[in-house]
């Protein structure tokens, strides 16, 4: 397909598909003339993929670049490669911040595979707040908030494709893009419930 068609088939408007070209976002087509190029089903998932990046995960375009680059890695698949996905999505631990605390709760809990990942920083930043605030969770609501994100990642990677590595960043870090929005928005519904049903002549 001709790069109108490409635009077209993606519903990316053509000046963004040229702009993600020239930005290496995007590989470039097959060169028929010097003006011309053909695209084809490998351009369209690249292109829906980086649309989905930027447009619903919010991504800053370097960020785009290190989730590409991931999910571009190696032929096997290995927690260097899923953590470096993850640590190109926002938001960013605050610098400085350390993981000791956060390595402990998580460690508390049996998880493994947390090493020195962005996770962690957040997770630190997160308790730091909570204990500024005076809204420090104990033991039992942190039980509570890590059984529940338990069971929804085994629902994130119950299906996860087998194959190339490629494929199972891809999977991972678009589901995480995708599905944070959808599981905050949820939350905040199901905290309005809560508060219409348990009041009083609710």
């Amino acid at each position: 397909m001709r790069i109108s068609e490409l635009a077209r088939e993606t519903g990316v408007p053509l000046a963004t598909v040229k702009y993600y070209l020239r930005e290496g976002l995007v590989p470039a087509g097959r060169a028929t003339s010097a003006t011309q190029a053909e695209y084809d089903v490998t351009h369209v998932r690249r292109l829906r993929l980086v649309r989905a990046l930027v447009e619903i995960g919010g991504l800053p375009l370097a960020a785009v670049r290190d989730v590409l680059a991931a999910v571009d890695a190696g032929p096997d698949l290995s927690m260097t490669a899923i953590g470096t996905a993850h640590a190109a999505l926002p938001p960013a631990p605050p610098p400085g911040t350390g993981t000791e605390r956060a390595l402990a709760v998580v460690e508390s809990f049996g998880w493994s595979g947390a090493g020195q990942t962005n996770a962690l920083g957040r997770l630190q930043a997160a308790l730091e707040a909570m204990d500024a605030v005076g809204l420090a969770p104990d033991p039992e609501r942190l039980r509570t908030y890590a059984d529940a994100a338990l069971t929804v990642a085994a629902a994130d990677v119950s299906d996860v494709p087998a194959g190339p590595v490629a494929d199972v960043v891809e999977y991972i870090v678009v589901g995480t893009v995708l599905y944070e929005p959808l599981l905050l928005a949820l939350r905040r519904i199901a905290q309005q419930h809560l508060f219409v049903t348990r009041r009083p002549g609710g």
